[in-house]
């Protein structure tokens, strides 16, 4: 029978199948990183188990680590904690652990596929929603909980309930000054917050094929903002471009034999799926989130919605709740907007490909006075790379900090995080209450979209700027 790709994944993985529908996985791989591993290990000792394949993964700090002031002790008693934490159990569990100084740390989301320990064909996991990411290189990788995370140490499996699939099929070519995290803006709003939920994501369509592999992160990365926990893209030669020569990567004849497997990692022709979408990329322009949803979002050109205009009573009271929190009265244009913070970063938009875009735009002016504003490089390899190309000279020169890799404002779980009532661009992945800091306002934006707010002072269309 035809099959899609992620029925194709799933099948390659089934150890057993049960009759209430769910499965026992074998997991490939995991991702491990200080907060959510702390239990898992505990739970391990607890039972007197170890780790069944300890080479199966891979351990690393990044969601409370400090992006400043490397050097010297993390100030932070809880977060230093953590990181010796997840440190000590690597080390007693036999785990592979890249230390806060081991160049090679960053985010799991951004040095899983740099390293090529993320591959084509395989199940992928970690305690972090946004592992989606890593189903852009055409692997079955989602989030979990602590208790899977230990279940997944002790026997490298999972049970899990099948998804349903949706196919996303996306063309056109996208528009001057539109990027990949515009598309994933748009994407979240068609779908909605809940519009993914107990799917499957596959992405495809001339639109996706054209995007690079970064692009291609940050649209899979999102897919759980609209209630999917996977997401999906075929691997073709793009994808083996990009993985070849990493260092975890196979190599020599084990490379060309596995380049032949991932080939057959499509979705036939023929095959069916539960639900389709298609979207026009040629009409996506610039967006922006007004609210405290990533799938509140609108083009930079528009405006806050009118809670009065709501299809239901239930819309009516979160629109109006989430204006309330962020400052905003119906109808208010978000181009002019004035912000006072600005950070590029996160396993969003944290990757060599971004911060050349932010930069194309930071070389064009300097950040205003009122505003704050911190660059976030998503690996040490990316903060290497940015550097040999002068990236971070031309930040620096427009008044952007240039910080170490880490998750950062992101998540506001180490030193870097908003005062309550401040307005942030990010490039991150989420604008919850409170998700920079408590009562801090986050606008969702593209790289390009955050420097050119960093200059003006406020939101602004970068497409006036590339004219």
């Amino acid at each position: 029978m035809a099959s899609t790709l992620y029925e194709k994944l799933w099948a390659a993985h089934e150890v057993e199948a049960s009759p209430d529908g769910v499965s026992l996985l074998y997991i490939d791989r995991s991702l491990i990183h200080e907060v959510s591993s702390p239990q898992a290990f505990e739970g391990l000792r607890a039972a007197g188990r170890g780790v069944r394949r300890p080479q199966a993964h891979l351990a690393v700090a990044d969601h409370a680590v400090p992006t400043r002031d490397r050097g010297r002790p993390i100030a932070d008693p809880l977060a230093r904690e953590q990181v010796a934490l997840l440190a000590a159990n690597a080390k007693a569990f036999h785990i592979r652990h890249l230390g806060l100084h081991d160049p090679r740390q960053g985010i799991v989301h951004v040095i899983g596929p740099e390293l090529g320990f993320t591959l084509p064909g395989m199940t992928l996991v970690c305690g972090d929603s946004h592992t989606s990411t890593h189903g852009a290189f055409g692997a079955l990788a989602f989030g979990i909980g602590a208790s899977e995370c230990e279940c997944v140490l002790a026997t490298q499996t999972l049970r899990q309930t099948r998804a349903k699939t949706l196919r996303l099929r996306i063309t056109g070519a996208l528009g001057l000054g539109v990027t990949a995290k515009d598309l994933t803006l748009s994407v979240v709003a068609a779908l909605g917050a809940t519009g993914g939920v107990g799917y499957a994501i596959e992405y495809c369509g001339e639109t996706v094929d054209g995007l690079s592999m970064e692009g291609r992160m940050t649209l899979c990365n999102m897919s759980i903002e609209a209630g999917a926990r996977m997401g999906l893209i075929a691997p073709d030669e793009t994808t083996f471009a990009y993985l070849k020569g990493r260092p975890m990567a196979p190599a020599g004849a084990s490379w060309d034999a596995a380049v032949e497997a991932w080939r057959a990692l499509r979705s036939d022709a023929s095959a069916v799926f539960d639900r389709t979408l298609d979207l026009d990329a040629g009409a996506i322009a610039p967006r922006v989130t007004w609210g405290t949803s990533p799938d509140q979002s609108a083009p930079v050109t528009g405006a806050a919605p009118d809670p009065a205009q709501a299809a239901s009573e239930a819309d009516r009271r979160k629109i109006a709740r989430a204006l309330d929190y962020m400052g905003l009265a119906p109808g208010e244009r978000l181009e002019g907007l004035a912000i006072d913070n600005v950070f590029i970063g996160s396993c969003t938009n944290g990757r060599i490909e971004d911060l050349r875009a932010a930069a194309g735009v930071a070389r064009r002016g300097r950040v205003d006075a009122r505003v704050t504003a911190i660059v976030v490089p998503g690996s040490g390899a990316v903060k290497r790379q940015a550097e040999a190309e002068g990236l971070d000279r031309i930040f620096r020169e427009a008044g952007f900090e240039w910080r170490d890799p880490g998750c950062s404002l992101c998540v506001a779980m180490n030193n870097d995080r908003l005062e309550p009532g401040k307005r942030c661009a990010s490039t991150s992945n989420r604008n919850f209450e409170g998700r920079q800091g408590i009562g801090a306002r986050t606008h969702l934006m593209s790289p390009a979209m955050a420097a050119a707010a960093a200059l003006a002072g406020h939101i602004t269309d970068v497409r006036q700027a590339s004219r």
